[in-house]
């Protein structure tokens, strides 16, 4: 791997369509983008990338890999994300990279741990020992899944899964957390449940940024893949409660 390796990252996983190219080694992306997610980012996500290409005078070919936010989150979202990273993965091939282009698929829930862990070490708070990453999943149910810091970085101990709100102190106790744990997420104002527990909350996304910081890491631990073998991470199998369902829960 070259002392410091080139990256795209893409995290459309959310509302938010979030960009960044970056150098490992270097703090801040060389070029970042953030704008409008959902349905606009397929319209803005391939433009917005040659974009930052221009700004930065790189080629697609002068990297050494595309991140991408995989999931869990928006459905249509991380299957734009995953194409659009297949597309110049695969499209890229080179010399160098005779398959394409590696492609890093990346947990968005990892990404948000990371986005909350730089966060707080930024304003000068401590290191949590764990964040318990939550995502707005609709339908009354968040994403969750829990990390671990440690030297190496943050360590998965709980892999994403669904939760009702109501659950969510159930599911800490049985992962043996108290309230040190940090709730990091973007879930805070839509269920008043959270509030009743007596852990530190931070307000957190996954971002390309996030993605930046961990790429190089995951690059090293040989955790890229063909640009065919990156897939999306949905965790839920619906995308919306049937009528009757809506009715019931009404």
């Amino acid at each position: 791997m070259p002392d410091n390796p080139r990256f795209l990252a893409i995290e459309t996983s959310t509302d938010t369509l979030s960009l960044a190219l970056g150098e490992g080694g270097q703090r801040a992306p060389v070029q970042r983008y953030r704008g409008p997610g959902g349905a606009q980012a397929s319209i803005t996500l391939l433009p917005q990338v040659q974009a930052l290409l221009g700004a930065a005078g790189w080629q697609l070919a002068d990297l050494d890999a595309i991140a991408f936010g995989r999931g869990p989150g928006s459905f249509t979202g991380l299957r734009t994300a995953c194409a659009v990273a297949q597309g110049l993965a695969y499209g890229t091939r080179s010399t160098r990279h005779p398959k394409g282009l590696p492609v890093l698929p990346v947990d968005t829930l990892l990404a948000l741990a990371e986005d909350a862990r730089d966060g707080l070490t930024t304003e000068g708070q401590a290191a949590p020992r764990h964040i318990a990453a939550l995502l707005d999943a609709r339908m009354d149910e968040l994403y969750v899944a829990l990390y671990a810091l440690t030297p190496q970085g943050l360590l998965e101990r709980a892999p994403p899964r669904l939760c009702a709100p109501g659950d969510l102190a159930g599911w800490l106790a049985a992962n043996d957390l108290g309230p040190d744990t940090v709730l990091a997420g973007n879930a805070f104002g839509v269920y008043p449940a959270l509030a009743a527990l007596p852990n530190v909350r931070c307000n957190a996304l996954p971002t390309a940024d996030a993605l930046l910081r961990l790429a190089p890491a995951l690059l090293a631990m040989g955790q890229a893949v063909d640009a065919r073998d990156a897939l999306p991470l949905y965790v839920r199998d619906k995308v919306a409660r049937t009528t009757a369902e809506r009715e019931a829960a009404a």
